[in-house]
């Protein structure tokens, strides 16, 4: 697997999610935001929760997505009555070889369609965790490793509708996007009803567009995308804010602020760029967060919702300014830059004769004030790093991200 990305250019692995993503929209009717969403969450080796009420295509959505894939698919439809072995396997006696034999579970496959997760008890849902965070299954002592690649897609129902239960937030914590279909509008559900009678089954169907091998190297591709030391800084910054909102108990944890890496390098890939920005995590912010908080008593009381707190992280965390063309280089600059310490090859070491504001000794206002009417005929002279910004300048003077 190590040596598949470079059989696979970023710009062709986004011509591949392109076309999966039209495949998709050939048999449902489905938001592009969504569908680019589940498709990140696969390609960064996560998974997938999709919550909305009965009727609206979560299970139709999985299905043929895992159709476009080219993968094998399991449906497990989840139910109070749903045993943890039902889902993982379990040990049973042969007769004729007189020895326990393990028989897989549904679990077993690419693609795992964890129906109306909410509807089984949280023990039958805990047997899951493993799986997910692991990708395998440890019954009577024994592990068994699962397929590659393996993704688990679940669907639920919202926690008002009788008889769910709501998913312990250990798990909530496992799936790397949370995502909703929504009803479709007019032309949607008029394109539904077309496509319903331009076909002769009652579900509809895809080819596939790749083989296991590409989805492989797609996920491989995303492990190349660089991610600026400055968009990094802005993924833990806003996971931050929402841990110091007074509304929430818990906010996005560590494990959750490296999901959401792995998910802004897959929305890189999708977007054929070899680089992340500030707008893939914009972008993605609320699918990968905002299912990761625990909101206070009174927050849920007063009717708050989990959106509201992601964009309330998004208003407060300054948008870094990022160079798609800034070397590697740079990111130990930006490291050492924001401790305080100076570099030990910085520019402004070089020459003994070297003036600038960073190497002076304290002034008085006198001499601040001399200094400063002095300063536009230095300008041409002023250090800059490699990027080609002044090292003078602070980051909230260099603008906006993308």
């Amino acid at each position: 697997m190590a040596g598949l990305s470079s059989d696979l250019s970023v710009a062709a692995a986004s011509e591949h999610c392109l076309n999966i993503v039209e495949r998709v929209e050939e048999a449902v009717v489905v938001e592009r935001r969504v569908l680019f969403e589940t498709l990140a969450g696969v390609i960064a080796r996560g998974h997938v929760l999709v919550e909305d009420v009965p009727g609206t295509g979560k299970t139709v959505l999985a299905r043929v997505l895992t159709e476009a894939l080219g993968l094998e698919f399991t449906r497990i439809q989840f139910t109070p009555d749903l045993l943890p072995a039902d889902v993982t396997g379990s040990n049973v006696y042969n007769e004729h070889e007189r020895e326990f034999e393990f028989a897989q579970g549904p679990v077993f496959s690419n693609v795992v369609l964890a129906d109306e997760i909410n509807r089984a008890p949280p023990k039958t849902q805990s047997a899951l965790l493993e799986s997910m965070e692991e990708r395998q299954v440890s019954v009577d002592g024994t592990t068994h490793p699962l397929p590659t690649p393996f993704v688990v897609i679940a669907t639920q129902n919202p926690i008002e509708q009788e008889g769910t239960f709501q998913l312990p937030e250990a798990q909530r914590d496992r799936f790397s996007v949370k995502t909703s279909m929504a009803y479709p509008d007019v032309e949607g559900e008029m394109g539904l009803l077309d496509r319903r009678a331009n076909r002769r089954t009652l579900s509809p169907s895809v080819d596939p567009v790749v083989d296991p091998e590409t989805v492989r190297a797609l996920q491989e591709c995303a492990e190349d995308i660089r991610v600026d030391t400055k968009v990094r800084r802005y993924i833990v910054d806003l996971a931050r804010a929402t841990r110091e909102d007074d509304r929430t108990e818990i906010g996005v944890s560590p494990r959750g602020v490296q999901r959401v890496f792995e998910a802004v390098r897959a929305s890189a890939v999708i977007a054929g760029r070899q680089y992340a920005t500030p707008d893939d995590v914009k972008r993605l912010a609320n699918a990968t967060m905002s299912h990761r908080l625990v909101l206070t008593t009174e927050a849920t009381i007063e009717g708050t919702q989990k959106t509201d707190v992601i964009q309330a992280a998004l208003d407060a965390v300054d948008v870094p300014a990022v160079s798609p063309n800034a070397p590697e280089t740079d990111d130990r600059a930006e490291s050492t830059a924001a401790s305080g310490a100076e570099p030990a090859d910085s520019p402004s070491k070089t020459s003994p004769d070297d003036d600038s504001p960073e190497q002076q000794p304290p002034q008085s206002a006198a001499e601040a004030e001399k200094s400063k009417a002095r300063q536009p005929d230095r300008d041409g002279d002023q250090p800059t790093d490699s990027s080609g910004d002044s090292r003078g300048r602070s980051d909230d003077d260099s603008g906006h991200g993308q």
